[in-house]
Formats: structure tokens, C-alpha cells, sequence
């Protein structure tokens, strides 16, 4: 009998949501808030979101070859790529900037916050699921009394 992979807590969760909107919401104001022209600010708006789609799914063609679903290597590939190049993007644009030190340090912790929280909340998200798909077929089907 296969024993079920342990539920992350409803703690862990709520902390791994309230980091992703910390992260976001930080990173959002600061851009809100800084002199900087409009495209610039959308720059840095087009790389946080880049960045979280990419570490997304990255998390999930990962978790998808940990659990033996097909994930082909050029999306697999295409996936690193993505994730290392909003990195690379973020370093760029921001050793470019003409900001103080303290704002690009700001910039680039929120990023790494989001980034991080977004993997944490796709993992847990896929581990509830996962543990309610198993606890569901576990269970013997309704009985219809009619």
C-alpha cells in the first residue's frame, strides 16, 4: 500500500502565498514610486513577470520528470533558459540603471522573494492536489440508494 506524501500545513502555505504578494507588491510600489520613464518601469514590470512564468514552469517540468510525466528536453531546456535569462535580464537592466545602490538591492530581493514564492506556492499547490487525487481514489465510490 502506497503511504501518501505529507500535506504541507495550511501555516506553510498562507506564508508561501503572503511571500509571492510581499514580493510582488514590493517590487510593484518601488517601481510605482521610482523616477524612472515608463519604459523603463515596464522594462522591469515585462522581467518580474517573465521571471515568474519562467520559475513556474520550470517547477512544473521538474516535478513533471520527478513523477515520470513526459516533458520534452526543448521545453525543459526552453525552461532554464527563461529562468536564467530574467535573471540576466534584471542584472542588466538594473547594473544600468542610474539608481542608488539601496534601490537596486531593493529591486533585485523582491525579485529573488517573488521568484522563490512562486516555485513554493506552484510546489504546494501541485502537493495538494496530488494528495487529494490519492486520498479521492482511495476512497470506496458513493453508494447511490435509490
Amino acid at each position: 500500500m502506497q503511504s501518501l506524501p505529507q500535506r504541507p500545513s495550511g501555516a506553510f502555505v498562507m506564508a508561501s502565498w503572503a511571500a509571492l504578494f510581499a514580493g510582488i507588491l514590493a517590487y510593484l510600489i518601488g517601481l510605482w514610486n521610482a523616477q524612472l520613464l515608463l519604459s523603463e518601469k515596464g522594462y522591469y514590470f515585462t522581467v518580474l513577470m517573465f521571471g515568474l512564468f519562467a520559475a513556474i514552469s520550470l517547477q512544473k517540468s521538474v516535478r513533471d520528470r520527478m513523477e515520470k510525466i513526459p516533458v520534452t528536453p526543448i521545453y525543459y531546456g526552453l525552461c532554464w533558459i527563461s529562468v536564467i535569462m530574467a535573471i540576466l535580464l534584471l542584472a542588466v537592466g538594473l547594473w544600468n540603471a542610474d539608481m542608488l545602490l539601496s534601490e537596486k538591492g531593493f529591486y533585485a530581493m523582491s525579485f529573488t522573494l517573488s521568484m522563490f514564492a512562486s516555485i513554493t506556492v506552484q510546489k504546494n499547490t501541485r502537493d495538494i492536489a496530488l494528495i487529494d487525487s490519492m486520498q479521492a481514489a482511495r476512497r470506496p465510490p458513493p453508494v447511490n440508494e435509490e
